[in-house]
């Protein structure tokens, strides 16, 4: 009998899934067999949030509910597009595509390396601004990839920011902003459409350039990016909107780091301003994970503030 995947109603129903590998490995054996890998071992991964096994050494799979197609065509558009590099920089390659039972799969060469979570809270303060230095050409590398067909994918940005924008006081009074800055967000709000008008052409964005999301290699006695990974988020809009992640769970206010990300994503000196400040502060507040209280990697930071002036220069800190 022919091993089949159930349909899933929401997020929830889908991690008990992915938790229950006897239900859903049958399939993807079954799935990979027909693509020529014969037996070839399969690993299941317990992160993430879709169904992903290791094919064997050299490969991915990654099967998509229909609730997340979207994220599958975006995942597939953009490795289509990338071609399995930026610049000195690894990204998978896709190898097949596909359907199951109203499922969506994708296999696509595995990356190697180490997983950068692994790696950064170890680095000392030369080696972690000597990484977001790298991250910052990288991102600047995807950004001057023309986005071709991912200008069609759903949601287009102005689309994007009007939906975050209806929803980011409720979102943030739910995620627990403080009072004094949630005293300010309409006010935030009501301006960020002047402040993000769409005066510059789109570019790729991933939207995560953290840490579990790009592999490091030895370098010497350092590290360097060597593969970066995971485009079910992938949209076109303001390249800004890519420094987010790195700026709050990496640089975390430490001027040096803020300085090496941006030197690398091309950023001169008089070019970090209040108004480029302002920019990414409304960008952090309307980003589609967007949780401020929990990301923001700088000790006990809502003691340290009362206003997002405040924020802004203590995220992103004079001297930059």
């Amino acid at each position: 009998m022919t091993p089949t995947l159930p349909p899933v109603a929401d997020s929830a129903e889908l991690r008990r899934l992915r938790a229950d590998t006897a239900r859903w490995l049958p399939v993807a054996r079954d799935i990979v067999r027909g693509h020529g890998y014969g037996e070839a071992p399969l690993a299941p991964f317990a992160a993430g949030t879709n169904l992903v096994a290791a094919i064997g050494d050299g490969a991915i799979l990654k099967i998509f509910p229909a609730i997340l197609h979207g994220r599958f065509r975006s995942e597939q558009a953009t490795l289509r597009l990338l071609g399995g590099r930026v610049g000195a920089v690894d990204t998978p390659e896709l190898q097949h595509a596909g359907e199951r039972d109203g499922w969506s799969y994708l296999i696509m060469t595995r990356l190697h390396g180490i997983p950068a979570a692994q790696v950064w809270p170890q680095l000392p303060e030369d080696g972690k601004q000597h990484l977001l230095r790298q991250l910052g050409r990288l991102i600047a590398a995807m950004h001057r990839v023309p986005p071709g067909d991912l200008l069609a994918l759903e949601p287009r940005w102005p689309d994007f920011l009007q939906a975050q924008i209806a929803g980011c006081h409720a979102r943030h009074t739910r995620l627990g902003l403080p009072e004094r800055l949630l005293a300010e967000l309409d006010d935030l709000l009501r301006d960020a459409a002047a402040w993000l008008r769409t005066d510059t052409p789109p570019v790729i964005l991933t939207g995560e350039y953290i840490p579990e999301n790009f592999l490091v290699a030895r370098d010497g006695d350092g590290w360097r990016v060597s593969g970066l990974f995971d485009f079910g988020d992938v949209m076109t809009g303001r390249g800004e909107y890519d420094l987010l992640g790195p700026s709050a769970f990496m640089a975390a206010g430490h001027a040096g780091r803020v300085r090496a990300l941006f030197e690398g994503y091309g950023l001169a000196p008089s070019a970090i301003d209040w108004r480029l400040k302002r920019r990414l502060l409304v960008l952090m507040m309307l980003h589609r994970a967007s949780d401020p209280v929990r990301h923001i990697a700088i000790p006990d930071w809502p003691a340290k503030v009362s206003s997002f002036d405040q924020l802004q220069a203590l995220i992103w800190p004079d001297g930059s």
